[in-house]
């Protein structure tokens, strides 16, 4: 079993009640839209961590990691790429790829609104976006994922919320 923890759209703010929350985690996913280097480096320092860039993301950052990262975990095939569109709303670059190769679960950020959905037109294929972490954009509330590939099963799935953005509060 791989515990991991689903992060995105940090914008530069990293909410210390992720440490707390992916303490158990045995990966952290970020799905873009990362903010400085730094950011990233904290969380590989505290977890192995699958990045992909975000269309905030600077040089340091892009030139480190790809748009698109594909990999596999436990027997379930993962894509994740910053801008994808939801089910049945992907972009035209995305929706042409997860036709020809869809995988088990798509992961995508961007959007700031956290989802979680299959896809009946893609062989029920997972779909996550973690919502956004950090304080900058249009969301109310700071969201995370957490969940458990066991063999070839996706449980344990938890919505986390970290609290208000602009707000910070003690734990």
């Amino acid at each position: 079993m791989t515990k991991i923890g689903l992060i995105s759209d940090t914008h530069g703010y990293l909410d210390p009640k992720v440490y707390d929350y992916f303490e158990n985690c045995d990966e952290i996913w970020h799905a873009g839209d990362i903010g400085p280097l730094s950011l990233i480096q904290e969380l590989e320092d505290f977890k192995p961590v699958r990045a992909v860039w975000g269309n905030i993301d600077d040089k340091e950052v892009t030139s480190r990691y790809a748009e698109d990262l594909r990999f596999s975990v436990e027997g379930k095939r993962v894509w994740m790429t910053h801008i994808g569109g939801y089910p049945p709303k992907y972009n035209r670059r995305v929706k042409n790829l997860l036709t020809a190769d869809t995988p088990d679960i798509f992961i995508c950020g961007h959007s700031h609104i956290l989802k979680v959905m299959t896809d009946p037109a893609l062989d029920n294929m997972l779909f996550l976006n973690p919502g956004a972490a950090g304080q900058q954009g249009f969301h109310q509330m700071k969201t995370l994922l957490r969940f458990d590939i066991n063999g070839k099963k996706v449980d344990n799935l938890e919505v986390i919320e970290l609290g208000k953005r602009g707000a910070i509060k003690n734990h």
